[in-house]
Formats: structure tokens, C-alpha cells, sequence
């Protein structure tokens, strides 16, 4: 990353994003985004960064000042030799520093991605969602989508014989096809290999998840190896650590990306079991005939209230709320 050679470089991009920027610091940004691939990359990051915070910051009430010093004491503790940063009065660094607020206010991961691109060649860096999904394009050209609550850590650079990241949670990727460098994702103890193709990711506290959208991708624990193709997922059961290949039997997996519901035949406990995750929501059935009942529908960027209407129409049956619980009768 050749950040380091102009430090006045996050200024220089306030300013442009401000319309504020001369024509001889608007050439200097052009030069240094032509001197290396990562600068454009930082460029896009800052960017998106930049925007998201314009878009939050409509209902951001929070103290900018406390917040920041938060953030810069977290900043400045990470670093083995810390230099003292001053708080400047310029407008433009309180635009700096109301971004930096809004995305920890939002707890949006992106800003660790500029302060991370600081370190030393080819250090691994982490993104995290935060409570939001997340886009990121990979040093390769891979791009990937975190789930809420979740982050990925890769180097700065791919070098050597393989391309290898390390996920937590939960990521949509489409990797960007290259044979003679495969991909590698660790997930606890989990590998999963690919070349060029795209595949859901899943990891919490019961098992393990890789679904495949396109192409080939091979999941490996220990000396247990299986290879699946679109349509097939699979699974890793932490209690008993074996690993299985099944058949996908719906596209749920896409709803943190879609925001998109298809059922088709689908029971009621799954639906159950998605809506309780993707709204964070404690539903539960309390009538067991109800359990298997099918649904068939879809919901597109609907609330959990309008899908529970619909669900209460559809079945007949009566939706209860106690306290934050809600019960399905």
C-alpha cells in the first residue's frame, strides 16, 4: 500500500469528496491513484466509507467529539510505537472525524480497513460487518458479502502458492477464477478449497454450513474430504465433528444478500428457524401439528409483521406476543 508516501492523502480525499479540492491537489489524487493497484482499492473503501457516512449520519445523534476520542485511543493502543495524533480544528478533519463516529455509532466494520492498510506489506488485515452486511473486493478481485456479526482476515497481498482467508460467521463468495492459485477459507477447523466459483459460507455454535451456487468446491476436516456442486451443501456438526454432503433444499441462504424469501412447499418450522435469525426475533410454534405445515410464497424485503400476517392468513392460525416472545398457535 503506498499510503505511507503521500500522509496527507485522507485529507486530499475529504476534500475531493467535499468538491473542495484545487486543481493541483486533484492531479496529485489522480498520480496517486495511478502509482499502485492497492491505492485504488483504498480509494474504493474510502469511498464507500465516505458515502455510508453521509448516509447515517442523518440520524446520528451521538457526542462526535467523545466518540472519536474513543476511536482514536482504540487506534493509537493497537500500534507498537504510538505517535501522538492531534486533534486539528480544520473543517476537514471534523469530517474525518464524523465519519469515524457514524460507522462506529453504526457499528459498521469498513474504517478498520483504512487504518489496518497502515501496516507493514502483505499484514493481515480483518473486516467486520458489524451490524450490518457487508460488500468487500478481495486483493484477487474476489468479492465477498459478510453476514451481520461477522469478518473475514486475508493479507494484503496473495502471495505464494495459494489465496487464503479466514472467515468468522457467515459470507457469501464469488471468487474470482485463477488455477494456478487456489482459494482457501478456514473456518475453525474446517477448509474449504475452490478455484473459481461462488458459495455460501455458514459458521455458529452447532455446525458448520458451505452451499454452492456455482462450480465446484471442495470442504475438508481432518482426513475427511467431500466435494459438492451447485445445489449441494456441505455440512460439519460440531458435537460429533462428522462431516456429511446433502442436497440444498431451499435458497435461505441467500436472504442476508436478497433480503428475498422463496418459499415453495416449505414447512413452517424452517421458515421459523430463518425468520428468527434474519430479524433476530424469538418465534416459536405452540402447536406441534402446526410444525410441518407447507408454505408457499414469497417475501421480498417484507417486515417480520407483514410476514407473520401473511403466515397467520395463509395457515389460519394465531400469532401471539408475549412479552418479546412470539407464539404461533
Amino acid at each position: 500500500m503506498k499510503t505511507e508516501q503521500n500522509p496527507n492523502i485522507d485529507e486530499l480525499l475529504v476534500k475531493s469528496m467535499l468538491d473542495e479540492a484545487s486543481v493541483a491537489e486533484q492531479i496529485e489524487i489522480k498520480q496517486w491513484l495511478l502509482d499502485d493497484d492497492d491505492n485504488q482499492r483504498y480509494f474504493e473503501h474510502f469511498e464507500l466509507i465516505w458515502n455510508e457516512s453521509k448516509r447515517l449520519a442523518r440520524t446520528s445523534t451521538v457526542d462526535e467529539n467523545a466518540a472519536w476520542e474513543r476511536f482514536r485511543a482504540r487506534t493509537v493502543a493497537k500500534e507498537r510505537e504510538p505517535e501522538v495524533i492531534p486533534m486539528y480544528t480544520k473543517p476537514v478533519f471534523r469530517i474525518l472525524r464524523m465519519v469515524a463516529m457514524v460507522l462506529m455509532t453504526a457499528g459498521v466494520g469498513w474504517l478498520s480497513y483504512i487504518f489496518a492498510t497502515r501496516s507493514s506489506p502483505n499484514e493481515m488485515l480483518t473486516v467486520s460487518s458489524g451490524m450490518q452486511t457487508l460488500t468487500d473486493t478481495l486483493p484477487d478481485g474476489s468479492v465477498v458479502t459478510l453476514n451481520r456479526k461477522s469478518s473475514i482476515s486475508y493479507p494484503q497481498d496473495f502471495k505464494g502458492k495459494t489465496r487464503e482467508v479466514r472467515l468468522t460467521g457467515e459470507a457469501f463468495f464469488d471468487v474470482k477464477p485463477d488455477k494456478s492459485k487456489p482459494f482457501l477459507i478456514a473456518v475453525n477447523d474446517v477448509t474449504v478449497k475452490v478455484v473459481g466459483t461462488s458459495f455460501n459460507v455458514k459458521d455458529n455454535a452447532e455446525k458448520t454450513e458451505v452451499i454452492v451456487e456455482t462450480g465446484i468446491v471442495e470442504v475438508s476436516r481432518d482426513t475427511q474430504r467431500v466435494r459438492i456442486t451447485p445445489r449441494e451443501e456441505a455440512i460439519v456438526v460440531k458435537a460429533n465433528s462428522k462431516l456429511s454432503k446433502g442436497i440444498t433444499v431451499d435458497e435461505f441462504h441467500n436472504y442476508y444478500r436478497t433480503r428475498r424469501l422463496f418459499c415453495d412447499g416449505t414447512p413452517l418450522w424452517r421458515l421459523v428457524e430463518i425468520l428468527n435469525e434474519a430479524y433476530e426475533a424469538d418465534i416459536v410454534i405452540g402447536n406441534e401439528r402446526l410444525r410441518n405445515m407447507p408454505i408457499n410464497t414469497t417475501f421480498d424485503q417484507n417486515s417480520l409483521e407483514n410476514i407473520l400476517s401473511v403466515v397467520s392468513e395463509t395457515l389460519s392460525l394465531k400469532v401471539e406476543h408475549h412479552g418479546g416472545q412470539i407464539i404461533l398457535k
